[in-house]
């Protein structure tokens, strides 16, 4: 863990977490301090009485203390708006990815 000087940081900085959590997979993590969480959703159409398979993509704040990449499973929570796209930020990480040398 590397140490946090974010002030965008919920554990070592000045932000408050507060509605939902999700789950989801890094699937971006070029951003600095940004990553792009991924999570599959299921939407029925009522008209032609299908589900259809949908990703929704959320950016979230990535603090230096948890250090999310690209692969890992994590879970995000719901703050204050943080910029133009982020409004959450990654909590933990609940499985790494498995990264060959």
């Amino acid at each position: 863990m590397a140490t946090c000087n974010d002030e965008k940081c919920f554990k070592h900085g000045s932000i408050k977490l507060r509605g939902g959590t999700i789950e989801g997979v890094v699937v971006s993590d070029k951003g600095r301090r940004t990553v792009i969480v991924e999570r599959p959703l299921v939407k029925y159409i009522s008209k032609y009485e299908r589900s259809a398979r949908r990703n929704s993509r959320i950016a979230a704040h990535n603090p230096d203390c948890i250090g999310a990449k690209e692969g890992d499973a994590v879970k995000i929570s719901e703050c204050r708006k943080l910029s133009r796209t982020k409004a959450w930020s990654v909590v933990e990480i609940t499985k790494k990815a498995e990264r060959g040398s």
